[in-house]
Parts: C-alpha cells; structure tokens; sequence
C-alpha cells in the first residue's frame, strides 16, 4: 500500500489507475491501523489489479483530507476510471468493501 501526501501525487494516481481503493487512516486511529493489513490482503489476494493507496490525514496529509471533506476516520474510497464509485465511513466491514468491488472490478479489461 503506498502513501500519498499530496493533492498532485493522489491526482495523478486516480488518473493512471484503472482501480483504486484509498484509506483515510491516522496513527493514533485504532481502527484504521487495524484494518489496513485486511484490506492490503484483500486486495492482494482478490483483486491483484486493485491499486491500493494510505492517507494519513494526522500527519502531512491533512490539508489534503481537509480539502477532500475527510473529517472522520477511517474512509475507505473506491475509485474506477477516475470516478469516485463507493464510499464507507467509521463502521463498515471487510466484506462490504469486498462487495462494492466485486461487480466493478469484474468489467475491468
């Protein structure tokens, strides 16, 4: 999972990225250091073509979550062809990330 600090660098990612799941995480947030390992897995055991990416909205990130309406954490985005297509906010599961993936990520070429 790599890390982005910046409007630019998550701009150019959602361009060059067919599929791309962000987590808007923290340090001091336990439930996003938690489900960080789970969702790298996910991807990388179900969807390998999924571009996986952390957003530390505590750290040098937080103008970045600021400008982008971030202000509760954790988030999870998932983005298509440049197109916001899901979003989850404090409570969801694994398996409903897995779900809003599941027909989107099929229709990939």
């Amino acid at each position: 999972m790599q890390t982005i600090c910046s409007e630019e660098a998550l701009s150019e990612l959602l361009q060059s990225s067919p599929a791309v799941l962000l987590l808007y995480g923290g340090a001091s947030c336990g439930v996003c250091q938690a489900i960080r390992p789970r969702l790298e897995k996910l991807a990388s055991e179900e969807f390998p073509k999924l571009v996986t990416a952390y957003i530390d909205c505590q750290e040098a990130a937080g103008p970045l979550c600021a400008a982008r309406g971030i202000f509760s954490l954790p988030v999870v985005q998932l983005w298509f062809d440049g197109q916001r297509f899901a979003e989850f906010a404090r409570v969801f599961s694994i398996g409903d990330v897995r779900a809003a993936l599941e027909r989107p990520y099929g229709l990939l070429t």
